[in-house]
Formats: structure tokens, sequence, C-alpha cells
């Protein structure tokens, strides 16, 4: 699956960007859209927090950081081991797991406050009003899927795609 990104500069426009991904098999659930607050999203699929956020991204930071500092206490563990207590391989793979249990919990927490880092070039746009609408599509799809959108809806501004679509579309 890849994610293409159309901008539409009004509600209209938009609401024809994604009938057109419905009449194409798009399912609903693979279509979000995006815009500011000053705008109404009737209507339309409203993107989730997971598209909206950078709590992915945050997620997979957070598991790699807790999870290495966990690892590492348990090796510091192992090499110097507490008050007459035997620590084993166990006590590395427990102190691991916590880290990274830890690190993605907390990460996490600090991510869903933070706007999505992949949609930062749409930025300016959408807070002068325009429309982002993503569509989730086959990779096979995808230059039929931009070449329908581009000759039914010719005020969408197509926005390319990326390589491949988030963890949790």
């Amino acid at each position: 699956m890849r994610r293409l990104y159309f901008l539409a500069p009004d509600v209209p426009t938009a609401k024809a960007i994604v009938d057109d991904l419905l009449l194409a098999r798009i399912t609903w659930r693979h279509i979000h859209a995006l815009a500011n607050h000053s705008v109404e999203l009737d209507q339309l699929p409203e993107a989730t927090l997971l598209q909206s956020s950078d709590v992915v991204h945050a997620l997979e930071r957070g598991v790699a950081l807790g999870g290495a500092t966990g690892a590492i206490l348990g090796l510091i563990a192992l090499a110097f081991p507490p008050a007459e207590l035997v620590v084993a391989g166990g006590a590395i793979v427990a102190l691991t797991l916590a880290g990274a249990g830890f690190g993605a919990w907390t990460a996490a927490m600090i991510g869903v406050d933070e706007p999505n880092t992949r949609l930062g070039r749409f930025r300016d746009a959408i807070r002068a009003g325009q429309i982002l609408v993503m569509a989730d599509v086959p990779a096979a799809r995808e230059e039929e899927i931009a070449a329908l959108i581009a000759r039914h809806v010719p005020n969408a501004d197509p926005e390319g795609a990326e390589p491949t679509t988030p963890i949790f579309p």
C-alpha cells in the first residue's frame, strides 16, 4: 500500500476526490481528510489521531531507545551484580522488554501532542484553508488512481506519495 496525497482548495473539491476514490473501490477506511479547525469536514472521512499526530514515529523511537537502555542496564547488572544476587540472561531480557515498554508508553504520550512530521510540507496549505486528502492505495494502482483524480477533479493538486503506508494506516 502507498499513501497518495491530494490538496483540495475547498470542501466540494475534497468531496469530489473522495467520491472518485470510492468509485475506484478504495474503501472508506483507507481515505483520510485533514483540515484546519475552521473548516467543517461534513461527509468526509476525518483523519484520526494516528494520521494527524506523530504518535507512530514517536512510538518507534521510544521502543528502540527504551529497549536499548534496558539492555544496557541488564548488561551492567550482569557485570556488577547487586548484593549477592545472581543475575543471568533472563534479567537482561526482562530489563530490555521493560525498557522497551516504558519507552513506548512515554514516547507515545509525547507523540500524541506533536504534529505529524510527514505532513510538514502541507502545514502552510492546511493553515490557509485547503483540505489534505490522503488515500492508501495498492502500489500497482497508484498511477491509475492519480490519473483518475486528475481527470475528474481538475482543481485537485496531486502532491505525490509515500513509499509505503505507515504501520498504522
